[in-house]
């Protein structure tokens, strides 16, 4: 089990007009490039299928994507929220769950740190140029493999202790965001605008989720690669712990 490749869970993106499953390369690349597997998973809700599904992976990947219901975190959607996917909100709240029980490694990604602190507690800003106008470039035109701002990390985080360094510069793309963090996550980065830029749970072994977007910046910014790098890493050490249980058991 131990010389066994790492499989990293993706959830998929969802395109509404064409009724299709797509995926941006970056999420997978980025994946692979740290020496693991990654694999597309099925936009489905039913649990018994999901959590076959998971059992098969060392860890999940949280995509970006549509817009969280703000059901999600207790209030109405209003006109500045864009398109929402309730199939994909179903979906991830489970594996999300799983992740939580299992302990097994969650990276999110855009949506995916919107998504864990909607999940678990905490609120979002369904539309910042209306919510939280300012300077900083939250929603950048493309080429978007380039630094837009710049977040401050504390240096008391998993992140810093991933990247180390206090500033870096990411790139950005996105309406919402953070607003009251969920109570059991902390905040480990912020821009300028004091719009939180990254989360996580300290008491679980790996529970990360960024507002930037590493999948569109890995091949030109060595942070993005160390973040990849550490989930891929966290998701090897879970397994072969777990396989060292087992062995035990065995024998």
């Amino acid at each position: 089990m131990m010389n066994q490749p790492v499989v990293i869970g993706v959830t998929p993106l969802y395109d509404t007009e064409k009724d299709s499953l797509w995926m941006v390369p970056g999420y997978l690349d980025g994946i692979m490039q740290a020496g693991a597997v990654p694999i597309v998973l099925p936009l489905t809700h039913d649990v018994r299928q999901l959590r076959t599904l998971f059992d098969c992976v060392d860890g999940i990947l949280f995509t970006g994507g549509q817009d969280v219901n703000p059901a999600c975190y207790g209030e109405k959607q209003t006109a500045m929220c864009g398109e929402i996917c309730e199939e994909r909100d179903l979906m991830e709240e489970i594996l999300l769950q799983l992740c939580r029980i299992k302990r097994k490694p969650a990276y999110g990604i855009c949506r995916g740190i919107q998504f864990f602190n909607a999940i678990l507690g905490g609120t979002l800003y369904q539309d910042l140029p209306q919510e939280l106008p300012g300077e900083v470039e939250h929603h950048m035109q493309p080429p978007y493999d380039r630094a837009v701002h710049n977040v401050t990390v504390d240096e008391d985080s998993l992140l810093y202790r991933i990247i180390g360094r206090h500033v870096v510069g990411v790139n950005s793309y996105h309406h919402q965001g953070v607003r009251e963090p969920a109570p059991c996550l902390t905040v480990s980065a912020w821009a300028p605008d004091g719009l939180p830029e990254a989360v996580e749970d300290r008491r679980h072994p790996f529970f990360l989720a960024t507002q930037w977007h590493p999948e569109f910046f890995w091949e030109k910014d060595e942070t993005s690669r160390k973040i990849f790098d550490a989930f891929v890493e966290a998701c090897r050490k879970n397994r072969n712990a777990l396989g060292s249980a087992l062995e035990c058991d065995i024998l």
